[in-house]
């Protein structure tokens, strides 16, 4: 799941970034409104953390000229205010839901869960193709009823894979979905995660699940069970 932070408090941000990242997620980070805009109108985001109050741009005025522009990604606003009439303000402009500061990392973590779970069918059902078994809630993986001990990015890349099985992915839409902006989508990083998944999950068992698209990048094939 690929997020974009708008916050210009960079400390927060700093810590906000961490926290998601060690929780597999693809964190951009935008410090103004203006900046925030443009990243949110040109990439494909699952969800927004937008600070209320930033330079350039309030997050009341993005959050409301992005679904004026048709963007309906959930948004997920911080304040340091928590009055009705804030909320309801916010509410006015379609964002999702708030968080007042200061908040703990956990209640910021479950905000999250709970609208990335709006955006899809049964997000935190087991994904499944073959006998390779993935459960997003306890991020464990099993193929033939054996678990395989992935590293926290060859976890997201499985489960990106397998949320879009018997789908052509490009190198990159990997990187913008399972990495972040920053990464230069001209570097092999992601050939090299796909050959370590290889290694753990498909060099030992058949069929082989991981298929190269020359040309054009790798998917994750589902083959139909034999009859």
């Amino acid at each position: 799941m690929r997020i974009l932070l708008v916050e210009d408090d960079l400390d927060l941000a700093q810590f906000i970034r961490k926290g998601l990242k060690e929780e597999q997620y693809a964190v951009d980070f935008a410090a103004d409104g203006e900046a925030g805009m443009d990243l949110a109108l040109a990439n494909p985001y699952d969800l927004v953390i937008l600070d209320i109050m930033l330079p350039k741009l309030d997050g009341l005025t993005v959050c409301r000229r992005l679904r004026a522009a048709g963007n309906m990604v959930p948004v997920l606003l911080l304040t340091a205010r928590n009055t009705v009439e804030d909320k309801v303000s916010g509410f006015e402009t379609g964002a999702d839901q708030f968080l007042t500061k200061p908040f703990a990392f956990a209640e910021l973590v479950a905000r999250v869960r709970a609208l990335l779970r709006r955006g899809g069918p049964q997000p935190q059902a087991h994904l499944k193709a073959a006998d390779l078994e993935l459960d997003p809630t306890s991020h464990r993986v099993w193929r033939a009823g054996k678990e395989i001990l992935l590293t926290n990015k060859e976890y997201a890349l499985l489960e990106f894979l397998l949320r879009n099985k018997n789908r052509v992915l490009t190198r990159t839409a990997i990187i913008e979905h399972v990495w972040d902006i920053s990464y230069d989508p001209m570097t092999n990083i992601v050939d090299a995660h796909i050959r370590a998944l290889r290694a753990k999950m498909d060099r030992e068992y058949s069929p082989p699940l991981i298929a190269t698209v020359r040309g054009a990048g790798y998917m994750l094939q589902d083959p139909e069970p034999v009859t």
